[in-house]
Parts: structure tokens; sequence; C-alpha cells
């Protein structure tokens, strides 16, 4: 079964029940969004779109969007990720890998990217918009576009409306779209020169889907509280329903909503998480599962968590865009881990885990994407992750790329990072080199939250905690350590800054 293909027969068991709640609050039926998305599907193989047409998607998170990507799946185009706000170069590097013949954006992009006073405004708070109108397919001519929102100066005059998209036609479909055809192009990293972009399918996107309904109950009168489309699209095919949090919601509404529609699931970045529980406290009673990804989350937030939320079951999955989920664990299993390295839990039902010579976990399954872009398909990820396997239970030893050199010692963080951040008045620590211009060594620095005496109290503890040759050379004491990106994963590279002697 294909993912769309899932949605719609849902959709069509329970028309009458709430499929989605927006951020201010408005409802849309199951009935609505079925009907929508095959209005989206019809309007746009009508306007010409082909099967294999790639769509350039800039449409932040909201019930429109998810209705036109899930249109545009529908009718066998593939919805490209690829983040008009890059930079320009990293923008233009990337649309010439992908080659799309579409683009779909909100009518105050269009604007933003053509008005030459609203492109000053953005530019001057760093933000360098393409101009989306005039883009070209490479020998061809102009893209078509569609724009969500009402029409502004500088939305292209033959543009697809999505307002009068969803008001047309909505005619069943004939024969589902292949399963193993691209459906999703997501950028993820690479250079101007080399960008990266991984393919899912429909079938591989649909097998994730699985997983988490597979280690997560969901079903109808369940309220799942989430921007995060892959909790979202679960929630949607077991008929349960979707919060969705405003654009730019902060930690307090984003709790006051969990309690006022009385939410039984969230998903949250552990920082987010963090931030929320500043404010508030505590979770509402009704909140069941506290899902907790993106970024690995310390033992102070997963003890905050459980405290916050007694009744509730929480979670840290273990992901990457390429293949999720891979493996879910919960705070218990995380708390009690004493040994070394960061406890990911047991490999999900079907998802291939192996073990290079070098350390390197390697990851296969239905979940695992096509690949990436312009490459032969995978059927084996590289993660670039170190592991182990401890009694069928993964085990996170560090990163490749974040190895440090300390004579003939390689010294791995990840391996020893979550031991410290369990110690004693510890929210978190990052371990960091720092070259050594001297010796061509690395200084190893740690870097730690917490009160300002912890430094001589770790200089004590740590020799009962970490490997003799992996203790810190310094130990520096920050009000927060530096994140970066919408997951607000550590920024290394700017720790390696704030620390430098």
């Amino acid at each position: 079964m294909t993912l769309v293909r899932g949605l719609l027969d849902q959709a069509a068991r329970t028309p009458g029940a709430v499929a989605l709640v927006s951020g201010d609050g408005a409802e849309l039926t199951y009935g609505g969004l079925r009907r929508q998305v095959l209005a989206v599907r019809h309007g746009l193989l009508s306007g010409g779109l082909a099967a294999g047409d790639g769509v350039l998607f800039s449409v932040r998170p909201s019930p429109e969007s998810l209705v036109l990507a899930l249109g545009v799946v529908a009718a066998g185009g593939v919805v490209v990720f690829a983040d008009p706000g890059a930079g320009p170069e990293m923008f233009t590097a990337r649309l010439r890998l992908a080659r799309p013949r579409w683009s779909a954006a909100e009518s105050i992009l269009y604007a933003g990217s053509r008005l030459r006073p609203v492109r000053a405004y953005a530019r001057q708070r760093g933000l360098l918009l393409p101009n989306l109108a005039d883009l070209q397919i490479p020998g061809e001519g102009p893209m078509r576009h569609i724009h969500v929102g009402r029409r502004l100066p500088g939305v292209p005059r033959h543009a697809l409306s999505f307002t009068r998209l969803i008001g047309g036609d909505a005619p069943e479909p004939g024969d589902d779209t292949d399963p193993d055809a691209p459906a999703a192009v997501i950028f993820t990293s690479g250079t101007t020169a080399n960008p990266r972009a991984v393919v899912h399918t429909q079938a591989s996107l649909a097998a994730a889907l699985d997983l988490f309904r597979s280690r997560l109950p969901l079903g109808p009168g369940d309220v799942v509280h989430t921007d995060q489309l892959m909790l979202g699209l679960p929630t949607l095919i077991a008929g349960a329903r979707w919060s969705m949090p405003p654009l730019f919601c902060s930690p307090a509404d984003f709790a006051r909503l969990m309690r006022e529609r009385a939410a039984t699931h969230t998903f949250c970045v552990p920082v987010h998480l963090a931030e929320i529980l500043d404010e508030c406290g505590e979770l509402p009673p009704s909140v069941r599962y506290v899902l907790l990804g993106a970024a690995p989350a310390p033992p102070a937030i997963l003890r905050r968590a459980v405290a916050a939320a007694p009744s509730a079951e929480v979670l840290s999955v273990y992901a990457m865009t390429e293949i999720l989920p891979v493996a879910i664990a919960s705070a218990e299993e995380k708390l009690a881990h004493t040994a070394s390295g960061d406890l990911l839990g047991t490999p999900l039902p079907g998802v291939g885990t192996r073990i290079a010579d070098d350390g390197e976990l390697l990851l296969s399954g239905p979940n695992l994407c096509r690949g990436y872009l312009g490459a032969e398909p995978l059927t084996e990820l590289p993660t670039g992750d170190l592991a182990r396997l401890d009694d069928g239970r993964l085990v996170l030893v560090g990163r490749k790329k974040d190895m440090l050199i300390r004579g003939k010692f390689n010294l791995y963080p990840g391996l020893y990072e979550p031991s410290i951040a369990a110690l004693p008045d510890v929210s978190e620590a990052a371990i960091v080199g720092v070259p050594d211009p001297r010796t061509g060594d690395e200084e190893v620095v740690l870097a730690v939250v917490g009160p300002g005496d912890l430094p001589g109290r770790l200089r004590r503890a740590l020799p009962d905690v970490i490997d003799h040759d992996a203790l810190p050379d310094r130990i520096v004491v920050l009000d927060e350590l530096p994140r970066s990106g919408r997951t607000r994963k550590l920024d290394r590279d700017r720790l390696r800054e704030l620390v430098m002697p």
C-alpha cells in the first residue's frame, strides 16, 4: 500500500472525524482532507503535471502545505525540499541537481523574492531570497507555479491558485502511482559543488510510518500535538487527530495548546522540551507519550520529562533522514544504562543493522531511502555513526568525523558525553578538540552546563567514570551549549570557537 492510498482509505472510513486542527484552531475533517487532496491531484494533472515532475516546495508547515504535498505525490509528482533561504549559490546548485519543473510557494515568498523593497528588507535581516517567479527549467523555459495564499504583487501571472485547486473537482483516482517511484527529495548537506539530497519513495515513507505505529499506539480518540510531518502522517493514517501548533509558537503557547486540545502524544526536540518545562513545569495529565528526537536527549532532560509527565511514557527516537525510524528507547532504559555510550534501543522490526570493521553502523530495511539524487540506489546505509550491539540493543559510541586524536588514542566524544551528563548538577556535556600547534595533537576540552564549581568536582569524579586517556585537559562551564538549525543540534564548530584559549 502506498502512503497516499493509506491516508485516503482511512479518511474514507471516518469522513466526519476531525483530522487536523490548525495553529489558529480551525478544524479539517477526514472527509474534507480527502476531498482537498483529490482535488489538488486532479487540478495538477489537468494543469499539466506529469509523473516524475519535481515540485520545488516552499510552503511552511500548515494544513495547506500538507494537502498540497499529498496532492503532488498523489498526482505522481515529487516534492523537492530545497530551502530558498539557504543562500543564492547553494539554492542554485540544488536546483541544478534536482531540476524541478514546478514551484509551489506562499504568495508572500513570491512577493518577497521579486519586489525590490521587500527583497531589500529581507536582505537587511540576512535573508537572500532567490527570484522564484523567474526560475527556469534548463533548456526548456520558465517553471510552472502554484501559490498558497491570496494573490500578491510578484506572484507569476499564470500561477495556479491553491484555493482554486482545492475548490475544483475531486474525482476518485484510478490506479495508484508506482510505490517505488520517487515521492520526496530532501536536501540535507553538501556543498555548492556537490549538494546532497535524499530520495524517498512512497513505499519507503509508508514503511517508516508503519514502524512508528508499531511502537507508538495510535488510534481514533488520540490527539498528537506536533509540527513534525513524520509523526503527523502516521497520526492521520491511524485515524487520530493531528494538532498543529502555529508557526513561531512560543514554549508557553505550545504547552497551553497541549492542555486546551487534550493532547495524548507530542514530539519535541530535547532543547525545545526543556524550554517548555521551563515555562510550565509539567505536562498536561492527558499526555500518554512524549517523543524526543532529532538530537540526543541528555539524561537531565530525560529526568525532567519523566518528572513532568509521570503517567506518560517518554521515548527517545534514533533516526536519520535516509532511514527513519531506526530504534526507539524509553527514558527508563536510557537512564538505567550505566555502561559507556548512548543507548539507542532495540532496532525496530525489519531494520537491518551491521557493525563494520571500523565500528561504523550500517543500516538497511524497507524504510531505507532509495538513495541520493544522482547516485546509484542504496541497499545499505553507512551512517557515519560508531556503534556497538549489547544484547541486541544499539549503543551509540560517537560520530566518525568527531574523533579526536591524542597520541595513539582515538577519542570519540559520544562514547563519554552521556556518562558525564549523568553526573550530579551536569545539565549537558560536550567534548571538543582544540588544535595544539606545539604537539600536533588536540587539546581535549570538556564543556559543561551547570554551576560554576563543577570543574573541581568533575576533576575528582571523572577518573571513575571515563577512560584515563579521555580525561579532558580543560573543563569549561558555559551558560548553554551552542546549537544550530531547526532541530537545535549541537554546533561543535561554534563550541570549538567558544572554548579556544
